[in-house]
């Protein structure tokens, strides 16, 4: 067996921000199949949800962050464009969805604690759905023409996503003893979340493990349920001081912690020594530490979930369970939210929710934090999400006020 050595990445370097950062407001845009409309669309759409949740103005808003070079993002001229506003805005691409979903309050912590800004907007959205026919927007175009990547791994057919994770998936069967039910109980928890979320894409497909068991494979060993959707859809949240949050309308979640983890390898992630682990082993023990929190704290866990196995490898090396223990630690209910030792993507995930890469589970968590989840837990203080893009990873440690 493996174990994650600390010589295979590192952990960024992040002042200490807990107590500087709350989110006062959350909005999603209408989590589709394809729809036909565009990315500025869905997150203007999403962004006019979250300032209606935060009871703010578009004037009121005097930052935007996004993730630049993924789609067409929505920055300060397009949010301009749309509420025809013209007065100062300061922008930042280092936010959005993956792990900048989680690492987006660390990039304006100093700025809201100087006063320098006041209500910052972090937005992503996706029409991938919507642009699939054409094969491009997607993840599998970025893939593809990556340099290292087009040159070193998809001439030897390593790709695309379904093919690296059923790799990697079949290498935690061989170390590990993981079984097709442990994945599968992954997928299945997350589809019973689904169902009881209204915007969730899969609200109307139920999924028991029989029926995951009976499904072909994609790509052995993963079948289509282990996979993420493709979906049309976007979130954003708002952040402010804890002073200024406890001015608005909605109950105060304040930002406890954030890290943030890589693979040395960088993109070129097959070369990863540690093929069974993500750079969670580096930033979530940071966030966790800045947090002043341990694993068995969390209430309500959200990880960016592209396959089941990324979910049950993250679960091992955020410390929930030991590695290659994962497989056992998810099975059966271990995951619901109405009695699961650790609930976990209590609004469907990225496999049944919405492809909308990790900013509706930050959107989730500050529902579940604030009592107002479709799956709630009850009793939620400590909510965390784990963002993963293959060689970076980054941690989210929420509280309620």
């Amino acid at each position: 067996m493996t174990t994650a050595s600390a010589d295979w990445g590192s952990a960024s370097e992040i002042d200490d921000l807990a107590g500087a950062v709350a989110i006062a407001g959350v909005g999603e845009a209408d989590h589709t199949q394809a729809s036909g409309r565009t990315a500025h669309a869905i997150a203007a759409q999403a962004v006019e949800r979250a300032l209606a949740d935060a009871g703010l103005a578009p004037r009121d808003v005097d930052g935007i962050l996004f993730s630049g070079g993924i789609g067409d993002a929505f920055d300060a001229r397009a949010f301009h464009a749309h509420f025809g506003t013209s007065h100062e805005l300061w922008e930042s691409p280092r936010g959005g969805g993956m792990v900048w979903a989680a690492t987006a309050p660390a990039t304006v912590a100093e700025a809201l604690r100087s006063g320098k800004l006041r209500h910052v907007l972090n937005v992503f959205s996706v029409s991938w759905a919507t642009q699939r026919p054409q094969m491009v927007g997607g993840p599998g175009q970025f893939h593809a023409e990556e340099r290292y990547k087009a040159s070193l791994e998809v001439p030897f057919g390593w790709f695309p996503q379904p093919v690296y994770f059923a790799t990697i998936a079949r290498r935690h069967m061989i170390e590990f003893g993981t079984q097709p039910e442990q994945l599968g109980a992954i997928a299945v928890t997350c589809r019973r979340h689904a169902n009881l979320h209204p915007g969730a894409v899969m609200r109307e497909k139920k999924l028991s493990l029989a029926d995951y068991l009976a499904r072909p494979m994609l790509v052995d060993p993963l079948r289509v349920e282990d996979c993420c959707l493709i979906s049309d859809g976007g979130g954003a949240y708002l952040m402010t001081t804890p002073e200024r949050a406890r001015d608005l309308r909605r109950p105060v979640v304040l930002v406890a912690g954030v890290g943030e983890g890589r693979s040395a390898t960088g993109l070129y992630w097959a070369q990863q020594r540690e093929f069974t682990s993500t750079p969670q082993v580096f930033s979530a023990p940071a966030a966790f530490a800045m947090a002043d929190v341990t694993p068995r704290d969390v209430d309500v866990l959200a990880l960016y979930d592209p396959f089941t196995i990324v979910a049950l490898m993250q679960i091992e090396d955020m410390g929930f369970c030991k590695k290659g223990e994962g497989g056992a630690f998810v099975e059966g209910d271990a995951l619901a939210f109405d009695g699961g030792r650790l609930p976990y993507n209590t609004h469907g995930g990225l496999l049944s929710h919405a492809y909308v890469l990790g900013i509706s589970h930050v959107i989730e968590i500050v529902r579940q934090l604030r009592g107002e989840a479709a799956a709630q837990v009850r009793d939620a203080e400590i909510a965390v999400y784990g963002g993963y893009t293959g060689h970076l990873a980054s941690t989210l440690v929420l509280r309620r006020a």
